[in-house]
């Protein structure tokens, strides 16, 4: 049965740390928009800041659907699932907010989060600090077991060939070719 929650309480925190990762839902306003999931890790790259926020922190990728979301609604949902031990899904809806690199509060706040980056620093495209304003849990029945094998390491190898081959820029250069818009034509990642 499911259960609603005041906040994130120190037994959620200490589950949500050991976790291997999580996943982000985000959905435009107009009703034939597209919503949008997407895996989001290592789980180190999520903090929970107190019992009604969250922050992650964004890479470079080849779509920005959830910033295009998020700068037209804020609306946003977090999910964990046990993959290991006992079932459980755990949900965090809340309003978005987005730091990009160069914002004021970006930089406090990744110091704040000392997030596990999982790429090199230019591949930062974002902080999404999330207001939290419902926790709940599920059974997670559906989930299937799963072993975590590790880290995959395509994510820095990616980038990090990028800017040898193309230079200190090659990563604004790529958001700029294919991070502008989503792919319903909301805006998302502002030109350079």
């Amino acid at each position: 049965m499911a259960k609603v929650f005041d906040g994130i309480d120190e037994r959620q925190r200490a589950w949500i740390a050991a976790q291997p990762l999580f996943f982000v839902g985000t959905a435009p306003l107009a009703a034939d928009g597209h919503v949008n999931v997407s895996p989001k890790g290592p789980i180190g790259s999520l903090r929970v800041l107190d019992e009604h926020t969250v922050a992650y922190l964004d890479g470079v990728g080849s779509g920005s659907e959830t910033i295009a979301h998020l700068r037209e609604n804020g609306r946003i949902v977090v999910m964990l699932c046990a993959f290991e031990g006992p079932p459980r899904i755990l949900r965090l809806h809340g309003r978005g907010t987005l730091y990009l690199p160069g914002d004021e509060g970006f930089d406090a706040l990744l110091a704040e989060c000392r997030f596990d980056d999982p790429s090199i620093p230019e591949a930062r495209r974002s902080i999404v600090r999330v207001d939290v304003t419902r926790v709940s849990d599920s059974c997670g029945y559906g989930v299937p077991l799963m072993s975590y094998e590790g880290r995959r390491e395509h994510a820095e190898a990616w980038a990090a060939k990028r800017v040898r081959v193309h230079g200190p820029d090659a990563l604004r250069d790529y958001q700029e070719e294919h991070n502008t818009v989503s792919i319903d034509g909301l805006p998302a990642v502002d030109p350079v």
